[in-house]
């Protein structure tokens, strides 16, 4: 059963970082193994572009949390479940992925044409590279890669809701950012300090040889999933049927 977009209601500024750490780990310890084995194949189904496996395989990940939440049976199998969502699950990772490709683009672009022109000039010239130039320039695309960054973690951060939403209350891909990113602004503060905090949790694991990064991972999932539930609660479990076709409506 999907529900209508208008309908459902979201807490502005109800995000607790600290609280959904704690609840993120309480989620997943249980079955710890479980989600490590999840966040592993999810990590590596990132290689594939335009989020083909990586969005039903996310949808499948938060499925699987919900269920865990609510004290149902979980299995690894519940991971795959994800590709019922696929259509919708792909439409929002476009959504996501295009806006930060069209961002970033260009960026390398003005970089390597920039800095390929002023090796030339300076050949041309006989005189060498400028030093002030070359300081300038870096300095000038250092600035412009930091906005870069800035304008990513917004978009990241806005994004946050859109598989959740599609696997909890079968809202089309459209629908579901559209949401997230209402639901995100609303809480935005709060949902970048959780980030920074899952990402320091991350980055803490990544320094013991990177594999580290694998064993705080679900985690980071578990505190995302009750940063979600303090927004939305979590919807009545829906029949195990097939989701309706994905839809731009």
């Amino acid at each position: 059963m999907s529900f209508p977009i208008n309908e459902i209601e979201f807490k502005r500024n109800a995000v607790e970082p600290v609280v959904c750490i704690k609840a993120g780990l309480e989620l997943v310890k249980t079955n710890y193994w479980l989600f490590v084995a999840m966040v592993f194949l999810v990590t590596i189904s990132g290689v594939v572009p335009f989020g083909l496996l990586l969005a039903p395989m996310m949808c499948g990940l938060y499925l699987t949390l919900f269920r865990a939440r609510r004290g149902q049976p979980i299995e690894f199998g519940n991971l795959f479940e994800g590709f019922n969502y696929f259509g919708d699950a792909v439409i929002a990772a476009l959504l996501h992925i295009i806006p930060i490709l069209v961002i970033i683009v260009p960026v390398y672009i003005i970089f390597y044409v920039g800095l390929f022109a002023a090796i030339g000039l300076s050949q041309i010239s006989g005189n060498g590279p400028n030093p002030a130039a070359l300081i300038g320039f870096l300095v000038m695309i250092l600035v412009i890669w930091l906005m870069v960054m800035v304008v990513v973690i917004v978009i990241s951060v806005v994004f946050i809701f859109a598989y959740p939403l599609i696997v909890d209350r079968r809202l089309s891909g459209l629908n579901a950012v559209k949401l997230s990113i209402r639901a995100g602004w609303a809480n935005f503060w709060r949902l970048l300090g959780m980030m920074l905090l899952c990402g320091l949790l991350v980055f803490v694991g990544a320094l013991f040889c990177y594999v580290g990064a694998f064993f705080v991972a679900p985690i980071m999932y578990g505190a995302l999933a009750s940063a979600y539930e303090q927004v939305f609660g979590l919807g009545q479990p829906s029949p195990n049927i097939p989701p309706a076709p994905p839809s731009f409506a």
